[in-house]
């Protein structure tokens, strides 16, 4: 193809060619007093960094009426590969967030790992600095490069998870950039330690792009950004389908041996764009312990290569399956790692949300999950959620994991601590009695009034809407029963709407598109039954399902199974090979 023919790459290409490596001009810019925010290139650099700028919506248009810029600000979010934190760092981010946040909250995200949101221009560097003597950082958790890495939080097979958790660590660890970028503009040249407890594995040839400061990702990195998780079944915590390389760990007697890997999931999409959709992973096979790494570079390698670098909303990794093909796109990583994958081994999920309360796992160690709405740790008038688990982390003696449903598990607690830490939990209602199933199982995203995609609001709309759901239960003889809901303020899939047994997904302030028929294994996308619907009209439509559902079950028939089952909606096949058509899905009438 000549150059003429070729397509025009993307603006962010050529953003990321001239970053220098994602330095830009980030350093100077901090000094730069006349903005709150980041001009040029460096808006989208700063999320390499595991920023993105905001604002506060709610008050944009009073200050523009002021003639002020937009309160601008920033949302960072920590690498925290498996979601383990210690205490003494829980109590550090605790501190930052009090002092040096405009909403003093600690934000869980279902990427696994903590938010600050609203950190003023003058407090960034700072903050990545007290990251650092925490032995924390940002680097990766946003921008066209591995995220956050993903690991099921097990804590009943304390042996199996603790060996996941490695190899989630080192997965994080072998895909991150190697540019000095964030030491250099951060930390003013400290190096940043390394959680690796092995030696790097050496990379094959096949996999390096030629670029000696970044061998893997290259110097323009990845096309769009790329998710990995590692999971133990048979819980589907991790939602593994929303992440475009998965690995799903075999073991025998209580020892890990290998993973399956399953390829090109992703639930992101662009309304009345049917070249867009949600995709679940595609199975690739089945590699042994010496060829995880060798595997996660070799996939990362081709999506870096064959990936599309023109359109953005062509670029993730399930639509570069599409267009290259399943085969060969399989025959290309297996090259490139100098290993053939072997047949699937034989793996169930049954379940996907967190075991709210108590659990002991095989090590006779205590762990309490606690549910945490929206993931969001605020001292509310009622409920002083933030300064109970301040409380908590000051006499804890195990870790704390955060879960990939916005949720927070001490973990390792000991019989001797087990009623001490039990009481702080009660007094500052973390553990709460009332709250219902379905509630445990509702989840949102940010939304509005910080998130610049938002069209709808989602995290502020959800414990309003869950208790007219908890009514509607109620009402049909369903309080112990529940529904994975999922509400997102826009299609871009932060919520993991496209996953959930009945989901909104936002369309316009007070609108949603209303999707049902996902599972509660997490191994199905829902379709859209109808569009550009009100609160009023979804509820009305929810409360008839629920009549159908009492009355024509079958036993222990979740309702997204029922919904396929009496042809509510078709199910979805895979994306992937056959393309969602908005325009051929039938649907029933409500």
């Amino acid at each position: 193809m000549s150059n003429e023919q070729k397509p025009k790459l993307s603006d962010n290409e050529r953003l990321k060619g001239n970053s220098d490596y994602l330095h830009g001009t980030i350093k100077d810019d901090l000094g730069e007093q006349i903005t709150g925010g980041f001009k040029g290139d460096n808006f989208q650099l700063i999320r390499f960094h595991g920023m993105y700028e905001q604002d506060d919506r709610d008050i944009r248009a009073e200050r523009l009426e002021q003639k002020l810029e937009p309160n601008k600000n920033v949302m960072l979010r920590c690498r925290l590969p498996g979601g383990i934190i210690q205490p003494k760092q829980w109590l550090g981010i605790d501190q930052f967030a009090t002092e040096h946040t405009n909403y003093g909250s600690i934000r869980l995200t279902n990427r696994q790992t903590f938010q600050f949101h609203g950190v003023l221009k003058s407090n960034i560097k700072p903050m990545h600095q007290w990251l650092h003597n925490l032995g924390l950082d940002s680097i990766a958790t946003a921008g066209d490069v591995n995220r956050n890495v993903l690991c099921t939080s097990n804590p009943v097979e304390s042996a199996l998870h603790a060996e996941a958790y490695e190899w989630a660590k080192k997965i994080s660890e072998h895909l991150l950039p190697k540019t000095t970028a964030y030491a250099d503009i951060w930390l003013d040249g400290e190096k940043v330690a390394s959680t690796e407890t092995t030696p790097k594995a050496p990379l094959k040839d096949s996999v390096k792009s030629g670029d000696k400061t970044e061998p893997v990702l290259g110097k323009n990195y990845l096309p769009r950004k790329f998710k990995t998780t590692v999971v133990i079944p048979p819980h589907n915590d991790v939602d593994l389908h929303a992440n475009d390389l998965n690995f799903i760990a075999i073991g025998e007697n209580g020892k890990l041996i290998g993973f399956n890997v399953l390829v090109g999931g992703g639930l992101s999409m662009e309304h009345g764009n049917t070249k867009t959709f949600p995709n679940t992973a595609l199975p690739f096979g089945f590699i042994g312990l010496d060829k995880v790494l060798d595997c996660a570079a070799a996939v990362v390698s081709v999506q870096r290569d064959w990936g599309n670098r023109a359109d953005r909303k062509n670029a993730k990794t399930r639509y570069t399956i599409v267009n290259h093909g399943l085969d060969k796109f399989i025959a290309e990583v297996e090259s490139r790692m100098d290993a053939k994958f072997g047949e699937i081994r034989p793996y169930e999920f049954t379940s996907r949300g967190d075991r709210i309360g108590w659990v002991q796992g095989e090590n006779k160690k205590w762990h309490l999950t606690l549910f945490i709405e929206n993931g969001r740790l605020l001292d509310y008038p009622d409920r002083p959620l933030k300064t109970g688990m301040r409380e908590i982390a000051k006499v804890h003696k195990g870790d704390f994991r955060l879960t990939a449903n916005q949720n927070l598990i001490v973990a390792n607690v000991s019989s001797r601590d087990k009623a001490k830490i039990e009481k702080i939990a009660r007094e500052h209602k973390l553990i709460d009695d009332s709250v219902t199933k379905q509630r445990e199982n509702s989840m949102a995203c940010v939304s509005l009034p910080t998130c610049p995609l938002a069209m709808a609001e989602a995290e502020r709309f959800l414990p309003s809407f869950t208790d007219k759901i908890d009514a509607l239960f109620v009402k049909h003889g369903l309080s112990d029963e529940h529904i994975v809901l999922r509400i997102t303020g826009c299609p871009n899939g932060c919520g993991r709407a496209m996953l959930g047994e009945v989901s909104l997904v936002g369309k316009a302030p007070g609108r949603y598109n209303l999707h049902v028929g996902g599972n509660r294994q997490g191994t199905r996308i829902p379709r859209m039954f109808k569009e550009n619907i009100t609160e009023d009209e979804i509820l009305s439509i929810i409360d008839g399902w629920l009549g159908d559902w009492v009355a024509g079950r079958n036993a222990d028939e979740g309702f997204g199974d029922f919904a396929i089952r009496t042809g509510i909606v078709k199910p979805v096949v895979n994306a992937a090979v056959d393309f969602w058509d908005a325009s051929k899905i039938e649907i029933k009438a409500a």
